[in-house]
């Protein structure tokens, strides 16, 4: 029989015991190991993964009962049941309380094993997509997609289609709220590990003291407080994704040990003697420039190296504007199941208005902004009063709509600051006319041509698009 990928380690001080249930688990896909003493067991739960874990109770030297907290903590996935030929009520409670999940009277059928183990594979697939879900709400998961109407954005998932095939370690850039997690979520997605666990944290919001045990785990005692042991997130994303978001806010030090788990594949909890192996995909994002980072020593170039095998720019939200009537529509559907309140496809003007934005705060604060619209509305209706930002020709009767605010004083690239500037001072001019793009091109003191080609690529249309475009058309 093929195998199916699931690996089970046998521990046993039987021969005959380990051979029998070896042949067993082989004929029905699975890959066996056996060990014959608490020792090798430790090993091998180091070295190797398995889903489950067979652990006879009565061993000589070191009873399975004793093992069973630290094969839990070397496995934190896998299915722990115990066997034994002297049952009774207080050894299952024992055993529950110290991580197995069930529990096998020998000599017992080999119909009762491999049902017994098929139960407990699906009450842990269980736990573990309820963990993820409560994960995902207590971090207020965004209701954004990977949405793509404009050709940067097809590009993008183009990228995005083809990382997902492979194990590849992938990072992302891009501006804040630009959605660099919902591009990772999406490559999970489409991967071979989208049925495990896709575990994201920024590291840039963890303390210093706690990353590492955050990320590594750590035992029961290792420093003042651990009252516990802790897997790690590594360790919970075994076999699935770790998406670590604002990698380049990581200390030095911290670079290091990254780099470590990266190269060797596994990883040491704090005040754990051995390293624990972990399979595990990495995504990282930034919004960092991290080439200036290496260059400033603020960043290893070794890791820079080991992260930028497939790297995916995600572009600002004002530079693919075509994006946000299809983006709202599928905000203000998500908002709407969330908040619990009816809502109408934005008009027009609403549409324009969001469109001239220059949305510094890129899809997040697209998505803050519906969802605060839509708790103000009181019909089902988001007028353009509702919007947190003004609209420019308010006060001259344009209606040309020019942003709040052109960017955020944490980007210093001269390009990107220039194009909008460049942007702002096409839309202060538009609304000064009236929207006349003759007259607006000799206030920018450029040519008529050259301003229709700019009003293309910002995606400015004026409300008065009857206005002339050439030198010698008339109003």
């Amino acid at each position: 029989m093929p195998k199916h990928g699931r690996r089970i380690l046998i521990i046993d001080d039987e021969e005959g015991v380990r051979s029998s249930l070896s042949l067993i688990l082989d004929d029905e896909g699975y890959e066996t190991r056996t060990a014959q003493d608490a020792a090798s067991a430790l090993e091998l739960a180091h070295a190797e993964r398995f889903q489950v874990i067979l652990c006879d109770v009565r061993m000589p030297r070191r009873s399975g009962l004793d093992l069973l907290p630290e094969l839990r903590t070397a496995q934190p996935d896998a299915v722990l049941l115990v066997m034994s030929a002297f049952g009774d009520v207080e050894q299952v409670v024992t055993a529950v309380q110290r991580g197995a999940a069930d529990y096998l009277a020998k000599p017992f059928q080999a119909d009762e094993l491999l049902l017994t183990i098929r139960k407990a594979e699906e009450r842990r697939r269980l736990e573990r997509e309820n963990r993820q879900m409560r994960r995902e709400l207590g971090a207020g998961r965004s209701a954004r997609a990977l949405i793509a109407a404009s050709e940067i954005m097809k590009q993008v998932v183009e990228l995005v289609e083809r990382a997902g095939e492979y194990k590849t370690t992938v990072l992302i850039t891009g501006e804040s709220g630009s959605g660099k997690e919902v591009v990772a979520r999406t490559i999970h997605d489409l991967s071979e590990r989208s049925s495990e666990a896709f575990i994201a944290i920024n590291c840039g919001a963890m303390p210093e003291t706690l990353i590492e045990s955050e990320l590594f785990g750590h035992a029961k005692g290792a420093f003042t407080g651990a009252s516990e042991s802790k897997p790690g997130l590594f360790r919970e994303a075994n076999g699935g994704t770790l998406f670590l978001d604002e990698i380049g806010e990581l200390s030095l030090g911290m670079q290091v040990k990254l780099l470590r788990v990266l190269q060797e594949e596994e990883v040491r909890p704090v005040g754990e003697p051995k390293p624990v192996k972990v399979d595990v995909r990495i995504i990282a994002a930034t919004a960092r420039e991290l080439e200036n980072e290496v260059s400033a020593e603020r960043f290893r170039a070794d890791l820079f190296y080991r992260l930028n095998v497939f790297r995916i720019v995600v572009p600002p939200l004002r530079e693919r504007r075509e994006d946000i009537p299809v983006l709202v529509d599928h905000l203000l559907e998500a908002l709407s199941a969330r908040v619990g309140k009816p809502v109408q496809p934005v008009d027009r003007e609403v549409l324009q208005a969001l469109q001239a934005h220059a949305w510094p705060g890129n899809v997040r604060e697209l998505e803050n902004c519906l969802e605060r619209a839509l708790i103000l509305t009181r019909t089902d209706r988001i007028g353009v009063d509702l919007l947190p930002f003004r609209s420019a020709g308010a006060a001259g009767g344009s209606g040309t709509l020019e942003p709040a605010r052109a960017s955020s004083d944490s980007d210093l690239s001269i390009k990107r600051q220039s194009r909008i500037l460049e942007e702002r001072l096409i839309r202060r001019a538009l609304a000064k006319t009236g929207g006349n793009r003759t007259k607006a091109s000799r206030i920018l003191e450029i040519s008529a041509r050259a301003l229709q080609y700019k009003l293309k690529e910002y995606g400015i249309e004026p409300l008065n698009p009857a206005a002339p475009t050439s030198d010698t058309g008339k109003r």
